[in-house]
């Protein structure tokens, strides 16, 4: 089977992307870091947030993404959602190195605003759960409900970052990653949309229609 090229507008696409990362590295250089350690710490967590941010923006246009880059949406999806997944593990990671603590996986429940101040830490356990939906698909009926859960790991991640987040200070990338999440909750829209009409459609097939 002869492989499709990428388009013009998938040529597009891929430039605006890649020129948002470079965007926030960028931007990120010009913060203030105490050390090397913690410029990864935070390097780590935006692109890692960055990428499976963009792995759920896409969900909604299969067909788009398939036309546009000439590969399996899967193929694609999975490029940013893997590559988030490792990017967003490192964050606590290096982050328990640097502070010589293993508290930085464990949730804080104390009080509410402690819970959203560390909400990213909630945001990975949720991260694995939606994770292992996908690896075990064909066992748990329900697995895309499941998975779905990435958003509220995006929720949760965004908020995180804005109430501790040293980069969010930075008006640029605040606004960067803002318009980001709107369009996380304009995919999820989208997809939730889609996946109605096509439930309509099939009982409307099913009863004859």
């Amino acid at each position: 089977m002869k492989t499709k090229r990428i388009t013009k507008k998938g040529i597009v696409v891929l430039f605006f992307t890649l020129s948002i990362f470079i965007a926030v590295a960028v931007l990120q250089a010009f913060i203030s870091a105490h050390n090397i350690l913690n410029f990864f710490i935070r390097f780590f967590g935006l692109w890692g947030y960055l990428s499976m941010a963009i792995a759920a923006i896409m969900t909604p246009f299969l067909k788009e993404i398939n036309q546009m880059f000439g590969r399996p949406f899967l193929i694609i999806h999975h490029i940013f959602a893997y590559a988030g997944l490792f990017l967003i593990t490192l964050h606590p990671i290096f982050f328990a190195i640097y502070s010589s603590t293993i508290d930085v996986f464990i949730p804080d429940f104390s009080s509410w605003y402690n819970f959203w101040l560390t909400a990213g830490r909630p945001s990975l356990i949720v991260l694995y759960i939606a994770l292992i939906a996908i690896l075990l698909r064909r066992k748990i009926k329900p697995w895309r409900i499941i998975h779905a859960l990435m958003h509220l790991m995006l929720l949760l991640g965004f908020i995180h970052a804005i109430l501790i987040g040293t980069d969010f200070n930075s008006k640029a990338i605040l606004v960067i990653y803002s318009v980001v999440f709107a369009a996380v909750i304009v995919s999820f829209i989208i997809k939730r949309l889609q996946l109605y009409r096509n439930l309509i459609k099939k009982k409307k097939i099913q009863k004859g229609w």
